[in-house]
């Protein structure tokens, strides 16, 4: 928003946000108890809330980098979201935790026909892919996709924005990065990237610092989940 005027700035939330952030429109909804939960509410219910052409979808741990980027062509697209690298077949784009998508497309994944599966991303992009093209709904090539979003393909210094934790503390900086870090109340979604964060982070003494604590972190979060299950 520090960037882009949008047509609608809307969060969608369980909590109760105090302060309504000026801009922002903020929609409660259930508690989403787990990722499969997140992608169930986006394929059937995220797109009732949605009155623009296009959706651009952001999570925590993804924004937009540089708006002097953004293409009008992108919007030429149902669906773009950063590559994949490991597919192969022509079916790679994309992530969904920074995606551009059409209300076409997402009203395409509430159809009976529509195999919805988890992760919501890869049943958009790979499992449907096929069917939502004989629909007519259009895939960024690979080219537009790394111009639009960084992840674990593209660059995020050409990007006009990015997704995952560990592009974070080049982004915004390690020191702002960890003051969010430091509020996070679940920090699950850092563990399957935990080193290579871990190794962005250590790039000078007080860095390493805050990468042992970030494993530290992770590892006492997990002992403490494990007992929350006995």
């Amino acid at each position: 928003m520090a960037q882009i005027h949008f047509a609608a700035c809307k969060l969608f939330t369980d909590s109760e946000i105090v302060p309504t952030p000026i801009g922002i429109t903020v929609i409660k909804i259930p508690r989403l108890s787990s990722a499969a939960a997140y992608s169930d509410f986006i394929l059937n219910n995220l797109v009732e809330q949605i009155d623009t052409p296009h959706c651009l979808i952001t999570q925590w741990d993804g924004h937009v980098v540089d708006a002097s980027k953004w293409q009008s062509g992108f919007l030429d697209f149902d669906y773009i979201g950063a590559r994949w690298p490991q597919f192969s077949d022509g079916h790679d784009v994309g992530n969904g935790g920074f995606s551009l998508r059409s209300r076409r497309l997402m009203e395409a994944c509430k159809s009976p026909k529509f195999q919805g599966s988890h992760p919501e991303d890869v049943a958009i992009g790979r499992v449907n892919r096929d069917w939502l093209e004989r629909l007519g709904m259009r895939f960024a090539n690979g080219a537009m996709a790394d111009s639009f979003s960084a992840e674990r393909k593209g660059c995020v210094d050409s990007s006009f924005g990015f997704h995952g934790v560990w592009h974070m503390p080049n982004v915004i900086g390690r020191d702002q990065f960890w003051n969010i870090y430091s509020t996070l109340n679940d920090r699950s979604t850092i563990r399957h990237d935990l080193f290579k964060l871990a190794a962005t982070l250590s790039q000078s003494t007080q860095g390493l610092k805050r990468a042992a604590q970030l494993i530290v972190d992770q590892g006492r979060d997990a002992i403490q989940k494990r007992i929350k299950m006995l």
